[in-house]
């Protein structure tokens, strides 16, 4: 049942917020997928998504600001029988964090990590992220964003990730079986959801219009070239599986430093002999 995750904190979000449509949807994926809250840590952001740490029962990880992938990465690698899912903001992942994502993609490290774009930075109210339209007034950028946006998806497919997907918060169905797949998949996963910011930046009535499943026009999520293809449309957003490919997990190409990984090693007590003989 999703409720086993449901710290019954009171979400403070705006009203509208993408965020409640996610928060559900990860609530009921991990329950499908038939996990325990002990055996999931979530690792969240600065932003407004950073709450989410509070709304999940499950271990988690508040981070500072881009430093979701790292701290997923060492929490993966140290014990590798946790689901660790990260959740990033469009300014946290891609401004700031923004070098953390192609490595994560390229080692293909088996974690999944979720952005929340709203393509502004709703918590500090209101200003352009990397992926603000162009032309796009904000607080920062009264005269009109003079830069063209960022392409995550183009990105996450050009580092090497295994699995790229893109859904909606407000086609929580949908979402939540997007989150399913992802979270089973072996190896690095990307998430990207349109999140609209009902107080900053409300364009759900846009991406309904726009918006369509890569599914139901028989995509092959197989065919990186049509990702690509798919990744680089302007006129309508496609939502669905990108692509997704088997490779070999970075863990098993680190096993010299991490076998077995800390969390497996037995116990031993600690001396503190040596060290009191250095610095006596």
């Amino acid at each position: 049942m999703a409720e086993k995750f449901d710290t019954g904190r009171k979400p403070v979000w705006c009203p509208g917020c993408g965020n409640f449509g996610i928060l559900v949807a990860l609530r009921r994926a991990l329950a499908r997928l038939g996990l325990e809250p002990e055996d999931v840590v979530l690792v969240t952001g600065i932003g407004c998504h950073g709450r989410m740490s509070g709304y999940v029962r499950a271990n988690t990880f508040h981070t500072i600001h881009g430093r979701v992938l790292p701290l997923a990465t060492g929490i993966k690698l140290a014990n590798p029988g946790l689901t660790v899912i990260g959740h990033s903001g469009d300014g946290d992942a891609y401004a700031i964090g923004m070098g953390h994502l192609p490595h994560a993609a390229r080692r293909n490290i088996d974690i999944t990590l979720i952005v929340h774009d709203n393509m502004v930075f709703g918590l500090t109210t209101g200003q352009a992220t990397p992926t603000t339209p162009k032309g796009r007034v904000t607080r920062s950028t009264p005269y009109g964003n003079p830069e063209e946006p960022l392409n995550p998806l183009f990105l996450a497919l050009a580092s090497g990730a295994t699995f790229v997907a893109r859904g909606f918060s407000g086609d929580i169905p949908h979402l939540e079986e997007l989150i399913v797949r992802a979270v089973r998949h072996r190896g690095f996963s990307f998430l990207e959801v349109i999140q609209p910011c009902a107080t900053f930046f409300n364009i759900y009535g846009e991406v309904r219009r726009r918006i369509y499943r890569l599914e139901d026009e028989g995509h092959d999520p197989r065919s990186l070239e049509e990702a690509i293809r798919r990744s680089l449309e302007k006129e309508r957003i496609p939502v669905g599986v990108f692509f997704e490919v088997e490779k070999p997990v970075f863990r098993e190409n680190f096993m010299h430093a991490m076998n077995p990984p800390p969390a497996l090693r037995p116990l031993r007590p600690a001396s503190l002999g040596p060290l009191w003989e250095r610095y006596r």
